[in-house]
């Protein structure tokens, strides 16, 4: 779940997040939201909200923190898969340095707009108009580590878009190696320009080997549904499912429970992140949670006996925060097989690879040297 945070990390006063809570906001604004099934899988109990009820069935629950120094969906899922980013990425509060954009704007034989740090909403309000009718792109980024390229779609070819980002990202080194170089494609016309699912993150390579490599080496096929094939820059991964909105990415899931006899399914509802959290849309928020929880419901009864579900996130993004950045809060941990020994209520985790150590124990999948298991303790 894309940005489900629920409350800020000890450390949450160093990132400017104290007090953010992005779960435990949405229902205090939304009181009348119900979420069934999450609750019945333990969310109501591991984050102590009245107005979810409690777990009554065979399940594992707990929070964790995170052993990375960032907030951003890439350390939130290479650590989720055993691979912990000891040093953050660099970020640019001030824009970055005219000796990249010169590079930049070199690699792509044009000028380009912005250079600002920005949400994706503003800068085309800005900008749009402009890039639209002169082809530039707009380079912005936020307080995480991005390096984002806009283009109206009219003006520039979403293949181009992609390949401007794929200089970026051979230029984006060393020093100025940040974590991601996002594509974002846009159309529309002034006061109703709007992003595109023609999304693409350009990531560094993950660092060692994660959960994904070592299960494809050891014959496990590794399903990703959306965005996670640019997360883990394809590797580890057997097939790539497209997916853009949280919609698709559940009919790829309903999809491939039809078919697939094992193997590992990794995907991220990104609405709740992209859509609603950074644009502090709370009510919004709330109807995606509750839709998301419907399905699941509805998933869950078809799952085979001998399947293992975990349901988590990769970093908080608080609609209700001053800012519409991502927040650095616990994550829930949702444990859900037929061998379980539950409800058991976990000790709280202090990185989130613990998750991918347990699946790899679950699996038979050895090799990993990142998180502790904790599946022989709750089976």
């Amino acid at each position: 779940m894309d940005g489900v945070g629920i409350g800020s990390l000890p450390d949450a006063e160093r990132f400017g997040d104290d007090g953010a809570n992005t779960l435990g906001h949405i229902l205090q604004a939304c009181p009348e939201l119900s979420l069934p099934t999450l609750a019945s899988l333990g969310l109501g109990a591991v984050t102590q909200q009245v107005n979810l009820p409690h777990s009554t069935r065979g399940i594992a629950y707990t929070r964790s923190a995170f052993r990375n120094p960032a907030k951003d969906t890439i350390t939130g899922h290479w650590e989720l898969c055993g691979a912990i980013q000891p040093q953050p990425f660099p970020t640019y509060p001030n824009g970055f340095p005219s000796s990249v954009i010169q590079s930049f704007s070199q690699a792509i034989g044009r000028p380009v707009l912005g250079n600002v740090v920005a949400s994706g909403t503003e800068i085309l309000e800005k900008l749009g108009q402009e890039s639209r009718i002169t082809g530039k792109p707009i380079v912005y980024t936020s307080v995480d580590s991005v390096f984002q390229v806009a283009a109206h779609e009219e003006a520039v070819h979403r293949k181009v878009l992609y390949t401007w980002c794929r200089r970026a990202r051979k230029l984006l080194q060393g020093e100025h190696a940040v974590g991601r170089v996002i594509a974002r494609p846009f159309r529309g016309r002034p006061g109703r320009f709007i992003r595109t699912e023609g999304r693409r993150d350009f990531t560094l390579p993950v660092p060692g080997k994660s959960l994904l490599d070592l299960a494809c080496e050891q014959g496990h096929p590794v399903h990703a549904i959306g965005k996670i094939n640019d997360v883990f820059s394809g590797r580890g991964i057997e097939k790539h499912w497209p997916a853009g909105n949280n919609e698709a990415i559940m009919a790829a899931f309903d999809q491939l429970q039809t078919h697939l006899d094992t193997g590992i399914v990794i995907g991220t509802l990104v609405d709740f992140d992209t859509l609603y959290g950074h644009r502090n849309l709370v009510k919004e928020f709330a109807r995606a949670l509750q839709e998301f929880d419907r399905w699941l419901h509805d998933w869950l009864s078809r799952c085979a006996a001998g399947d293992l579900v975990v349901v988590t996130a990769d970093h908080g993004c608080d609609p209700t925060w001053p800012t519409t950045d991502h927040t650095r809060e616990w994550v829930p941990v949702l444990f859900k097989t037929p061998s379980l020994s539950g409800p058991m209520r976990l000790p709280d985790l202090d990185t989130l690879s613990d998750v991918g150590a347990t699946i790899a124990e679950a699996m038979g999948i050895a090799g990993m040297t990142q998180g502790r298991s904790f599946w022989r303790l709750i089976t």
